[in-house]
């Protein structure tokens, strides 16, 4: 089959992440292909807190795993996402990303990684607050069970607005992840917490051109809903942000171009475009065409 538009999986954890299952980046392509979708970008993890060096900052590769700041890691995910590149196409663009975990004053560090490789996308993320990954369904009562609405608003959205403010990302990846798992600690006020803070944060993405990304995750884990909420989504509308990925969260193979026809949906609801990225630039947002026998659910 010939490449052409459709479905775009910009959030791919392949085998590197070591959260993630053992799966090559070769596997996620030829499922790709299957899946008909017409992009994909890998975004292993990258995660700079020394405070949980022993916990995150692992790889796999090579069969085996590693410390994440051996950096032979990232010299074979780029051979690993050439060889891609030169076997699947046209059938498939493939697209060299990662996802960073923000922690504040470790911005030379992840400036540094970044400035030395060719990323065609960088995606920044919120995974820990108080060095506790709010991500984890494990880990997070340790930081929930001891907070009120309005100290995790306070948290999350400072740290979320110091790294919107380094420059260092393309875009955010589910910007309200505190949703996930802050539900049964915080009830309904979950939904209101980012109001006062979220809008001068996307109204900074707009204005430097930021991308934000729907994220489908939240549809297998807990909330039954897209990352961001509707009503953020409405928001960012409003706050001027042009560009949008849409991106699985995949941390599996089954899970490859889950909910991106959902997330589809929504953009088309609002008449926005799905964006994808070469050498870290937006390519210009076109509407999708949805493929006509898309195996997608």
């Amino acid at each position: 089959m010939s490449n052409r538009r459709g479905f775009t999986d910009y959030h791919v954890h392949p085998g590197y992440s070591i959260d993630a299952a053992p799966v090559s980046i070769d596997e996620y392509c030829i499922k790709a292909i299957e899946l008909q979708l017409a992009e994909i970008c890998f975004t292993p993890h990258l995660e700079v807190d020394p405070v949980r060096k022993h916990i995150d900052w692992f790889v796999r590769w090579g069969g085996k795993v590693h410390q994440m700041d051996d950096w032979r890691w990232l010299e074979q995910y780029f051979a690993d996402i050439h060889a891609a590149q030169q076997k699947y196409y046209p059938d498939l663009k493939v697209k060299a990303g990662i996802e960073v975990g923000f922690e504040p004053g470790y911005e030379k560090q992840i400036e540094m990684i970044l400035s030395n490789f060719p990323f065609d996308f960088v995606l920044g993320s919120i995974h820990c607050l108080n060095h506790i990954a709010i991500s984890s369904k494990k880990e997070c009562p340790g930081y929930f069970m001891h907070k009120n609405g309005t100290q995790v608003a306070r948290d999350y959205f400072t740290m979320l607005e110091a790294a919107v403010k380094t420059g260092l990302f393309d875009c955010i990846a589910h910007i309200d992840l505190y949703r996930r798992y802050g539900k049964p600690y915080l009830g309904n006020s979950v939904k209101i917490i980012h109001q006062g803070y979220i809008e001068r944060i996307l109204q900074f993405m707009s204005d430097h051109k930021m991308a934000l990304e729907i994220n489908t995750s939240g549809l297998r884990r807990g909330l039954n809903d897209l990352h961001p909420s509707i009503t953020i989504l409405e928001t960012a509308v409003q706050q001027g942000i042009k560009f949008y990925t849409t991106g699985s969260d995949a941390h599996s193979i089954d899970e490859l171009g889950k909910g991106l026809d959902q997330a589809e949906k929504i953009l088309s609801k609002y008449s926005l475009s799905i964006t994808t990225f070469t050498n870290r630039q937006p390519e210009r947002p076109e509407r999708v065409d949805k493929p006509t026998h898309s195996t997608i659910k």
